[in-house]
């Protein structure tokens, strides 16, 4: 396993268009996903320790974020064949099991998280109402294990400043956590 962490914001940059099949039996698109406020894309997967630690805080952050207009996306990315925990079916287990209240998304050809830069699960894009980059960070200090109850929300801040101001903070922390795993030919 190879943790990475992925680049700072890039802020402004547009997001990318996807069109990919949910765990709800629905395709979505970019458009389908934004919310009122703004968009958090978040790529994520069934096995990476990093994004099982925060499973009960992305729900906690994602559900409150969703009453600021800030709607959620999540997209695995895994080579599923190397690693069958992150399986479609897989998918659609986790997600019934935690009762995301977002769409959960499979990018079979990696497509998507090649457009979006994206390197590591978890690893969070925070896009304004105008789908504008503003945040490119961590949820908070959780690294494979759960962060005290009382740290610092890095996420939730700063995506509430996104639906209140339309910009990101300036100063963030990246995420860390296990590489997506690519395809190889």
């Amino acid at each position: 396993m190879v943790s990475l962490n992925p680049p700072v914001c890039d802020f402004g940059k547009k997001a990318v268009d996807f069109d990919l099949p949910g765990t709800d039996g629905q395709h979505w698109t970019l458009e389908k996903c934004m919310g009122e406020k703004g968009l958090l894309v978040m790529f994520i997967c069934n096995h990476c320790p990093y994004v099982k630690a925060i499973h009960q805080r992305l729900l906690r952050d994602t559900a409150e974020l969703k009453s600021l207009g800030i709607a959620s996306v999540a997209i695995s990315s895994n080579d599923v064949n190397k690693y069958p925990e992150d399986s479609f079916e897989n998918m659609q287990l986790l997600a019934k099991q935690l009762n995301f209240d977002f769409p959960y998304l499979l990018d079979e050809t990696q497509e998507v998280a090649k457009q979006y830069g994206a390197v590591c699960t978890p690893d969070f894009f925070g896009y304004n109402n105008r789908l504008e980059l503003q945040y490119r960070g961590r949820l908070d200090a959780s690294k494979k294990e759960t962060a005290d109850k009382n740290v610092k929300r890095d996420l939730f801040d700063a995506m509430k400043q996104v639906a209140q101001t339309k910009h990101g903070p300036k100063e963030q922390i990246a995420s860390i956590g296990c590489s997506i795993k690519w395809k190889t030919e």
